[in-house]
């Protein structure tokens, strides 16, 4: 380790003034420091696996990258400055779902954001299965009669969410259970009426899809299907 190495390391561990003093020395920002060390602390955006040209031409590069890199950072920069200083730094966010009916509007707008973004882009991928198989299958159309019918009743529950939100399929009590919710809420969240594990969900914010579709969300929708990743949903559904 070379001395310039070392003493960052010193800085980094004893803090207080002599810190400062040790940073200063070799020409190192001690505010950049303790920016850089809580930055690794806190919500971060996620890569995505695929390019954002991708799910083309279901859902358009310029969308997914302005949707990404845009929309979901900024959820997650204003949840970090949302609970910078509080007693919420360090709680995962399923802890905060739990009392989110206790907590500021900033923390629930943009942890949603954050939790469902995330949620959304593991969920799709380019050329996939059109439907699922296996188990999720057989409860799917043990609740619902049909494949056909979950997508038309999911897409009815899209489709009417009036503004901005989500359509979600969720496993309440032992059962699967189309639902929406309003802005950023999910059904992980204690004020949300429907409560249940989303393992599939649906972006239908005007964002997700108006450079392309303008104000039409049912096209949207109905091209969506196309890109699900019905690995991914299976694999959370089997963990419930």
């Amino acid at each position: 380790m070379n001395r310039k190495n070392f003493i960052l390391s010193a800085a980094t561990i004893i803090g207080g003034s002599l810190t400062t003093v040790l940073a200063n020395k070799i020409g190192i920002n001690i505010n950049k420091l303790n920016e850089r060390n809580n930055l690794m602390s806190k919500f971060e955006l996620p890569a995505l696996s695929y390019s954002y040209d991708a799910l083309e031409p279901y859902i358009d590069k310029a969308t997914m990258e302005i949707h990404h890199t845009k929309h979901h950072q900024a959820y997650v920069n204003n949840l970090n400055k949302a609970i910078d200083g509080t007693e919420l730094e360090g709680k995962t966010l399923d802890e905060m779902f739990s009392m989110m009916s206790k907590l500021p509007a900033a923390v629930r707008n943009n942890g949603g954001g954050h939790w469902n973004h995330d949620l959304f882009w593991k969920l799709m991928q380019p050329g996939g299965a059109k439907q699922p198989e296996g188990k999720l299958a057989d409860a799917i159309n043990s609740a619902f009669g049909s494949f056909d019918e979950f997508k038309k009743k999911f897409s009815e529950a899209a489709i009417g969410r009036f503004g901005s939100g989500w359509a979600w399929l969720i496993v309440s009590d032992g059962k699967l259970v189309i639902t929406s919710t309003p802005n950023q809420d999910n059904p992980l969240m204690d004020v949300a009426e429907v409560k249940g594990n989303p393992i599939l969900g649906l972006d239908v914010w005007e964002h997700a899809y108006y450079l392309k579709y303008q104000n039409r969300r049912p096209e949207y929708i109905e091209n969506w299907w196309n890109v699900v990743n019905w690995n991914v949903v299976s694999e959370y559904f089997s963990k419930i």
